[in-house]
């Protein structure tokens, strides 16, 4: 597939997706690099549009430069802070003691949890307020494994889970935290599913991603 083709799937796949607005997005692409300007309503939809993008086959890589632009007056940053609060206190996955900071409408979320699927559920619960222009995830996880346990859970989902071809993927795991992924899957679901599977493990708190997709 060339650069013209790839690009015109994009655009496709974007005018599909029946949760954007692409009217104003941009798309380039320049050897399976795939960049997106413009701008969108929600930072929701920003969102959208970058895992829409994922979705195409031939997508290598993604720069993401759209830019949200609220259609009716903002919320101030305090009435943003208040809000996000008021969800988190609600989220009964998401713990206590995470702290927000606002800044013209970008979230910087803080703290410390025991599982990913907490620091997810923590940034997913916000995208959709209004006034939200991007968010920082700078919540940690708590190490609560040995090398070994981490990587044998790792090693038995990737050979659980039917999207994966376990034998084409080598896991490296330092100082019981960072997992490094090295080898290739066939798309960007194998690669979101190969993701999850190392996020689920217990103690990871960083995730270096190194697969080749194709």
């Amino acid at each position: 597939m060339n650069d013209k083709q790839l690009r015109q799937h994009v655009i496709d796949e974007l005018d599909f997706e029946p949760s954007i607005d692409s009217a104003d997005i941009g798309v380039l692409a320049e050897e399976g690099v795939v960049t997106l300007t413009g701008h969108v309503p929600s930072y929701v939809q920003k969102t959208a549009a970058e895992r829409a993008t994922w979705r195409v086959k031939g997508v290598k890589a993604v720069v993401q430069n759209i830019i949200v632009r609220y259609p009716r007056l903002q919320s101030s940053d305090e009435e943003i802070a208040k809000r996000a609060i008021e969800l988190l206190a609600w989220d009964s996955s998401v713990p206590d003691g995470i702290r927000v900071t606002v800044d013209r409408g970008w979230l910087t979320l803080e703290g410390q949890v025991s599982w990913q699927f907490e620091r997810s559920a923590a940034e997913k619960g916000l995208r959709h307020l209004i006034g939200v222009t991007g968010i920082t995830n700078n919540i940690t996880l708590k190490s609560i494994a040995q090398v070994s346990t981490v990587k044998r859970c790792i090693e038995e989902a990737l050979k659980r889970n039917a999207e994966i071809q376990a034998n084409q993927i080598r896991v490296e795991i330092k100082d019981g935290r960072t997992v490094t992924l090295e080898g290739k899957v066939d798309n960007w679901s194998e690669r979101a599913a190969v993701e999850h599977a190392v996020w689920s493990a217990p103690g990871v708190s960083s995730v270096v991603d190194n697969l080749t997709i194709g």
